[in-house]
């Protein structure tokens, strides 16, 4: 369910990340703890000793309440808010409060604006303080358009469900396209939010670019690192494809698969791709292309060298090793051949003066 929800915060201007989804599973998970410690403590209790773990685990049971758009009727649950109109309007919808638990629920209402993190998340922009309010804080989104009323606490019976309306006043200024914003609901620290996907009417464009491509690691852990950035004005769910061309051929890429990321209206992310493909040893032309519906393709490019610098300084030492071995014996060869000339200053004696050679007879003279 795409909503948006953070679990008990330490700091109330930390951004929300989580699906509500997970956050009811998780909520689940420890009541169902909470309770299995509770029951087996009460293994060597008494019965008052029971009664009371019992309720101290049902005071301890998350999230105890939730928030999600009301039905229309009959119609099957939403998983978000959608809204459209033109720029001027004021567009209505409901939210549903529903308190779970054996104690009464205190829930504060604000609409919020929504935005990517760097790496691709969605989030929504923590409440500022009333001071910082229209005195140049966060720029004012259409999270500044949602509107409670006088329902900005509600007050939740146990076991009961509140529904609650809410308004959305366009300004008249407003450019059209998409203005993500969510409805935050919460309680003692604890923040959960539901999407609001807001249009306003009018012309729709859809563009984006990729940047800063580059490549780190080789082989099988390498990974391609680029930027994404949405120039139009209505969110993108866009397609990335790989093509490597390398010194001896095309190298093994990546095909066309749709990133686990929503890119808003405006918004700059970071993003890695995992290159499984990468070559060890070359010299690759890299092409990135993205895709989105409605948009033209986006391209960018970098250039690598893949060198194995282990094997190549192992090479470049065993040659070292055998140019050294070369030289050492040409050497030896050079004195060796000197030596068996003689000394360079003796002339040769002519044939005719050499003194006559003496024969070893034995007998005296």
């Amino acid at each position: 369910m795409p909503v948006l929800h953070t679990p008990a915060l330490t700091s109330g201007r930390r951004p929300l990340t989580a699906l509500l989804t997970a956050a009811l599973l998780l909520g689940a998970a420890v009541g169902a703890g909470s309770t299995t410690a509770a029951t087996a403590a009460t293994g060597t209790g008494t019965a008052t000793a029971t009664a009371t773990a019992n309720a101290t685990a049902a005071h301890a049971d998350e999230p105890g309440w939730t928030a999600e758009p009301a039905a229309g009727g009959a119609g099957p649950a939403r998983p978000y808010f959608y809204l459209s109109g033109p720029a001027g309007t004021v567009l209505e919808d409901r939210l549903a409060l529903t308190n779970s638990s054996d104690r009464e629920r205190t829930v504060t209402l604000r609409g919020a604006d929504a935005y990517n993190t760097a790496d691709g998340a969605l989030a929504v922009r923590p409440a500022e303080p009333p001071a910082a309010e229209g005195r140049g804080g966060t720029a004012r989104g259409a999270g500044s358009w949602i509107s409670f009323g006088t329902a900005t606490t509600v007050r939740i019976p146990p076991r009961t469900r509140a529904v609650v309306p809410f308004t959305v006043t366009v300004p008249p200024a407003s450019p059209p396209g998409d203005h993500p914003a969510a409805v935050i609901a919460a309680e003692d620290g604890r923040e959960a939010g539901v999407r609001v996907h807001l249009r306003v009417a009018g012309p729709t464009l859809a563009a984006l670019t990729v940047e800063d491509v580059s490549v780190h690691g080789k082989g099988a852990r390498a990974v391609v690192a680029y930027t994404l950035v949405n120039r139009g004005n209505v969110a993108l769910v866009p397609e990335l494809a790989l093509r490597a061309e390398g010194l001896f051929g095309e190298v093994p890429g990546r095909t066309a698969r749709a990133l686990p990321v929503e890119l808003l209206p405006g918004q700059r992310v970071s993003l890695t791709e995992p290159w499984p493909g990468a070559p060890v040893l070359d010299d690759v032309d890299l092409t990135l292309t993205v895709t989105a519906p409605g948009a033209a393709p986006a391209t960018a490019g970098a250039s690598a060298w893949f060198v194995p610098w282990g094997i190549a300084a192992r090479t470049g030492a065993g040659l070292l090793g055998l140019g050294a071995v070369a030289l050492a014996a040409l050497l030896l060869v050079r004195k060796r051949r000197a030596r068996g000339r003689g000394p360079a200053h003796e002339e040769p004696v002519p044939a005719g003066k050499r003194a006559p050679e003496h024969e070893l007879t034995g007998a005296s003279r």
